[in-house]
């Protein structure tokens, strides 16, 4: 482990601004959340690498021993795709004197939380509540190809919900993160499990016992997180939390048909045999009975997973990826004229290489994608930088609209004509 030497902060108990991380200063640049035991920080080393610190308190309640929990469990199961990078371990000693435990962890970037709050206020804007089918279905495949990993090496995350899963602009797709409530399967060696809203059915009797200073015989299983799970696919399709749905008496008495009512009211926005299969998958993994609840690795095999869908416009511009798609930009007249269109393509390359290193660059000429121009930029971060400048531009009177693109779509041809 790597012990951090001297570094400034604003004051005892204040938001650092430096730490010292294997021998180097990293700045922090924002606070990216904060708990009961830890905080959260988006850092930079000065070369262009960001990166994440989760700070523990030691002062707070289970402060050490969340940082050694979640230290062991992450590094017992690093190197899946869909599961946070954790980078390396270090203690914080600020220039107060105190020390505090730190896990330097891969940056990542919006939350499904964040993606919720999104669809809600957007509601309005559009008839089609929630999200499409091709993030519900991006966002389930990728958790449950987690899940079913960690489940395989004997763990339980025991705390997902959507604030902990988040998107990766670097690996295109979504990851868990937190994982200080997991525990091996059979060796529960927390009381509490789980966040409201989104605890199973056991996990919630458990609780209840534990504050009552009773014990239920057994533990929790891995089918707490496909509980959950089920909870935050249910949200993304239909837009609303659930929360106050599930401590309602028709969801005690029937949640299925409260289910069915939600899909039911949202039929007319999506082809009717998709939905089916998502409403069986989150269906069966609603059981009330954990034994009856889909496995990860069932789940995986659901015929839903095997329809392409497109995105939603806004969810292009929300989720980080090294290619942008400019709209708004060339009239039909100049992609029929060879010397026109070279020239357009020269200019846009020119252009699109002020803020970060172009890969490729191509305008097609018919549909689809006819006149939109893509540009791959050889990193996330060079791309979030160009959307963030070209956005609202003008190029010969025309305001530019500039959104990320898909980057396995973009390199596989696949350009979607149109978004639902």
């Amino acid at each position: 482990m790597a012990q951090g030497g001297p570094a400034a902060t604003v004051e005892a108990g204040a938001k650092p601004v430096l730490f010292e991380i294997f021998g180097e200063i990293w700045k922090v640049q924002a606070r990216l959340g904060q708990g009961v035991s830890a905080s959260v920080y988006q850092v930079n080393s000065g070369r262009a690498s960001t990166a994440a610190v989760k700070e523990f308190q030691p002062e707070s309640r289970g402060g050490d021993y969340g940082f050694h929990k979640e230290r062991s469990v992450l590094e017992d199961i690093q190197g899946h795709k869909n599961i946070v990078t954790l980078y390396g371990v270090f203690t914080h000693h600020s220039c107060v004197g105190m020390s505090t435990r730190c896990l330097l962890l891969e940056l990542l970037d919006v939350s499904v939380s964040e993606l919720l709050l999104r669809a809600g206020a957007s509601l309005c804007d559009r008839p089609q509540q929630g999200h499409s089918l091709w993030l519900v279905q991006h966002c389930a495949r990728d958790v449950l190809e987690a899940l079913a990993f960690l489940h395989r090496e004997g763990y339980v995350h025991a705390d997902l919900k959507p604030r902990n899963v988040l998107w990766s602009a670097d690996d295109q797709c979504f990851k868990l993160i937190d994982f200080g409530l997991s525990f091996k399967e059979g060796n529960q060696d927390v009381k509490y499990i789980q966040t409201d809203g989104y605890r199973a059915p056991e996990a919630e009797l458990q609780n209840s016992l534990a504050q009552a200073g009773m014990e239920l015989e057994g533990h929790c299983t891995a089918a707490v997180d496909l509980w959950s799970l089920g909870i935050i696919l249910l949200e993304m399709y239909s837009g609303t939390k659930l929360k106050e749905i599930m401590r309602s008496h028709k969801w005690e008495d029937n949640s299925a048909a409260v289910i069915d009512q939600i899909f039911g009211s949202n039929n007319e926005a999506h082809p009717a045999i998709p939905v089916s299969h998502l409403r069986d998958l989150i269906k069966s993994m609603l059981s009330k009975n954990p034994e009856q609840r889909c496995t990860a690795a069932k789940a995986l095999l659901s015929p839903f997973f095997s329809i392409p869908f497109a995105p939603h416009i806004e969810e292009l511009v929300l989720l980080p990826s090294p290619v942008l798609r400019l709209l708004n930009l060339i009239q039909d007249s100049h992609l029929h004229n060879e010397d026109e269109y070279e020239d357009i393509l020269e200019d846009m390359k020119e252009e699109c290489q002020k803020y970060g290193s172009v890969v490729s660059l191509l305008i097609p000429k018919e549909n689809p994608g006819k006149g939109q121009v893509f540009v791959e930029y050889s990193s996330s971060s060079d791309a979030k930088e160009a959307q963030k400048l070209l956005t609202g531009r003008t190029f010969d009177g025309r305001f530019v609209v500039a959104t990320f693109y898909p980057l396995r779509a973009y390199q596989r041809g696949y350009l979607y004509q149109t978004l639902q």
